[in-house]
């Protein structure tokens, strides 16, 4: 069972930035795709940004041109730099991942870690 733990969430100034990191306990290399989803209140989970073991992305409409996700496979860990964070941003922020050989949508989860967009 591959363990998924985020961190790096908090409140932030909207125009601020802030970047969330994903901790996999197992090497990253062995996952096809690691993404990030997030949930705000009342709200269904939607994908804000996905990536490939081949390092390939894919963005929401509403984080493209203001997050970056990116891999570290020596820290076997993913990031979701996010700028120019907005209000609408606020959500619980999750980690996701598929194994290699999956045919799931997605495997892992993480429990979530809070972003909060406000002045």
């Amino acid at each position: 069972q591959v363990q998924l733990v985020e961190s790096g969430g908090g409140l932030v100034l909207p125009g601020g930035s802030l970047t969330l990191s994903c901790a996999a306990s197992t090497s990253i290399s062995s996952l096809s795709l690691m993404g990030w989803y997030r949930q705000a209140p009342e709200k269904q989970r939607e994908l804000v940004a996905q990536i490939t073991r081949y390092d390939n992305t894919q963005y929401a409409d509403s984080a493209a041109g203001r997050f970056t996700i990116s891999r570290d496979t020596t820290k076997n860990q993913v990031h979701l730099r996010m700028t120019n964070l907005k209000p609408d941003d606020t959500a619980v922020y999750y980690c996701a991942a598929r194994a290699r050989a999956s045919t799931n949508p997605w495997d892992y989860w993480g429990q979530g870690t809070q972003v909060t967009v406000s002045s």
